[in-house]
């Protein structure tokens, strides 16, 4: 329900190598990946939402000698707390209410392959100490049972957050982080690497017209140059959907100035702001501000948690407090931190 996995005989999907070819700076790190992808070691990706954290965890998978294992995901941000545990490490039959068969978690369930820890920094606290007791000890103990299950996976973790700053806040140990962070593999954000959205767009552009059925189209030098000048806040996968987008609304076969969105074209500001006015007080801006960033994130929690510079958990409790119900769309979990969530506002805390 909140993890996600590739089938072991399935071939690299999305075309790894191709795709990041197109990026410049990855020549600097595939010597990384080369040398950690057939190894136990962990692996901690960071960077901002949208830089391809998962893509490159993937090209970890493929790229070792565990290609043909499983690969496992789960986006910890996602999963509600009391579920965590038996999630990751399984549980016996009456282990708790509502335990009614045993069932492996994700450890037993990506063993001979790849378990991707999406969003890390979101693991609770409590769980924290368990997770680093199984990547010391490579074995698993379900909720309930006595004896412990050894296990061989490759973990990889994800974040957009600076662990060394949460672990400064006391959210995220330093012990764990220290054993996930054997092998560091930063993402830059975009616009620290303006000379690759000429690549990638073209790539993306070939990649919409083969899923639309269009026939191929270019891009004309004026489009492009909005496309450079652009802040990209949501990276790579903003600039994937801005293409798909322009390439779906051109009737011509060339991109151009009237197929981008206007906050390209005429530098609006990407996301609303607040209205600051004498008499507000600062939770009132605060709660417009959350609201509007959350609107225009389509409700994604994780990216406006990330936008507003706070943790997913701080985002729910907030909305809690607004009187704002998130409900979570289990098949959309299951594709990562892009789910859709909806949102049904309480008309009397409004």
């Amino acid at each position: 329900m909140y993890s996600r996995t590739v089938p072991a005989t399935a071939a690299a999907p999305l075309s790894f190598d191709h795709l990041l070819a197109t990026w410049p700076f990855i020549h600097r790190v595939l010597g990384t990946i080369d040398a950690v992808a057939s190894t136990r070691a962990t692996v901690l990706i960071t960077g901002e939402s949208g830089t391809g954290k998962e893509l490159v965890a993937r090209m970890i998978h493929f790229r070792g000698n565990r290609r043909t294992g499983p690969f496992r995901a789960i986006n910890c941000a996602a999963l509600p707390e009391h579920l965590f545990e038996s999630e990751l490490f399984g549980h016996e039959k009456g282990a708790f209410t509502g335990a009614i068969r045993q069932k492996p978690g994700l450890f037993e369930l990506a063993h001979g392959g790849t378990l991707l820890l999406d969003e890390i920094s979101e693991m609770p606290a409590s769980l924290q100490a368990k997770l680093l007791r199984v990547l010391q000890e490579r074995e698993v103990q379900r909720v309930g049972s006595l004896l412990p299950s050894p296990v061989d996976v490759h973990v990889i973790a994800t974040t957009n957050r600076d662990l060394p700053r949460e672990i400064g806040s006391g959210r995220f140990r330093k012990d764990l982080f220290y054993r996930l962070n054997v092998v560091p593999i930063h993402l830059p954000p975009l616009r620290e690497r303006m000379e690759d959205i000429p690549s990638l767009a073209r790539h993306f552009i070939e990649e919409a017209c083969r899923e639309t059925g269009r026939t191929p189209v270019s891009i004309c030098p004026e489009a492009m140059r909005l496309l450079q000048r652009y802040g990209w806040p949501g990276n790579v996968r903003e600039l994937e959907n801005v293409i798909a987008r322009a390439v779906i609304v051109s009737d011509d076969d060339v991109v151009t100035v009237e197929d981008l969105p206007p906050e390209l074209v005429h530098g609006e500001a990407p996301y609303p702001t607040p209205t600051v006015r004498s008499g507000r007080t600062i939770e009132e801006v605060v709660r417009e501000l959350i609201l509007v960033t959350l609107d225009a994130e389509g409700h994604n929690q994780t990216r406006t948690a990330h936008r507003l510079g706070i943790s997913t958990r701080t985002l729910r409790n907030k909305l809690h407090e607004y009187g704002v119900k998130a409900h979570h769309d289990s098949t959309c979990l299951d594709k990562g931190d892009d789910s859709p969530i909806e949102v049904e506002v309480d008309p009397q805390a409004a």
